[in-house]
C-alpha cells in the first residue's frame, strides 16, 4: 500500500479515482522530452503499473530536455534509463521497459499486454499514425501529443480531440492518414497553436539504433515546453482514467464519439 507520500494526491482526487489508478496500466510511447515527462507525471501520480516504450538511445543533445537522463548515461537506451529512475524514485510502479521500434509489425508488443490507455508522444508521423490508429481499432483509449519543438509560448498549448486542431503540421497530417484509414475522432491530444519557429537541423542520427523508417530532422528545443506538453499528456490520461474510461468500454465509444461498423472503427465528428 502507498505510503503516505501520496496523501495528498489521494485528497485531490479522491479514494475511488486515486484506486482506479493504483489498479491502472498505461503504456507510454515516445520517451524524448515529452514523453519522459509524462510518464514521471504518471508515475508520481501513483499509477500501478506502467509500460515504457522507446527504440532511442539517450544522447548528447537530448540532454536539454530529459527530465531524469544524466551525462553518464549517453549511450543507454532511454526506456531503460527512466525505467530505473522510476523504480528507484517511484516504488509503488512496477515499470516495464521495451526498447523496440513502433510500428504495425511490433505493433503487438506494444499493445497485447491490453493496456488501459495509451499515451502517444512519438514524434515521426508513420509510427505515430499506426499507433493510434491501432488504440482505435483495439478501442484503447489513446492521448496524444503534437509537436512541442520550436515553440516557447506556453500559453498557446491546447488540448482537446484531434479534430479540433489548428496551426499543428503534425496534426494535420495525423487528420489526413487516420481519415483515410476510418479513424475520425475521438483521439485526446495536446498541440501548440503557436508556429514552430527556428531553422531545421541537419538530420539527427545518433539517437537511432535501428535502421527503420525516414530520417528525422530535429528542431530546436528546451526542456520548457515538452514539459508542459508532457504534464498535459499525462493530464488528459488521468482524467480518462478518472472518469472509468475502459478499454472496449461502450460507454467509452459513446464519450467519445465511436461507432463500431463493419469496416472498422467510424465517428460522428470529423477530424
Amino acid at each position: 500500500m502507498p505510503d503516505r507520500r501520496f496523501d495528498r494526491t489521494r485528497e485531490l482526487l479522491g479514494d475511488e479515482v486515486f484506486a482506479r489508478l493504483r489498479a491502472a496500466r498505461v503504456t507510454v510511447v515516445g520517451l524524448g522530452g515529452v514523453g519522459a515527462h509524462a510518464a514521471l507525471a504518471l508515475a508520481r501520480s501513483v499509477l500501478g503499473a506502467l509500460t515504457l516504450v522507446d527504440c532511442d538511445l539517450v544522447t548528447p543533445t537530448s540532454l536539454n530536455r530529459s527530465p531524469v537522463a544524466l551525462p553518464r548515461d549517453v549511450g543507454r537506451p532511454k526506456a531503460q534509463v527512466l525505467a530505473e529512475n522510476l523504480a528507484e524514485s517511484c516504488p509503488d510502479t512496477s515499470v516495464e521497459a521495451l526498447a523496440l521500434f513502433v510500428h504495425y509489425d511490433t505493433m503487438a508488443a506494444v499493445l497485447d499486454s491490453r493496456p488501459d490507455a495509451v499515451a502517444d508522444a512519438i514524434d515521426s508521423l508513420n509510427p505515430k499514425a499506426a499507433l493510434l490508429e491501432s488504440c482505435a481499432g483495439r478501442g484503447i483509449p489513446v492521448a496524444s501529443s503534437m509537436g512541442a519543438s520550436g515553440r516557447t509560448d506556453p500559453s498557446a498549448v491546447r488540448t482537446g480531440d484531434l479534430s479540433e486542431t489548428r496551426g499543428c503540421p503534425l496534426a494535420r497530417h495525423l487528420r489526413r492518414y487516420l481519415r483515410r484509414r476510418g479513424v475520425t475522432g475521438g483521439i485526446r491530444c495536446v498541440w501548440s497553436v503557436e508556429p514552430a519557429d527556428g531553422p531545421v537541423l541537419p538530420p539527427d542520427l545518433e539517437g537511432l539504433p535501428q535502421e527503420r523508417g525516414r530520417l528525422r530532422n530535429r528542431l530546436p528545443s528546451s526542456i520548457v515546453m515538452p514539459g508542459i506538453f508532457g504534464y498535459a499528456l499525462a493530464g488528459l490520461v488521468i482524467g480518462m482514467l478518472g472518469e472509468g474510461i475502459v478499454r472496449e468500454d461502450r460507454g467509452w465509444r459513446e464519450r467519445v464519439g465511436i461507432e463500431p461498423t463493419q469496416d472498422g472503427i467510424s465517428t460522428r465528428r470529423r477530424i
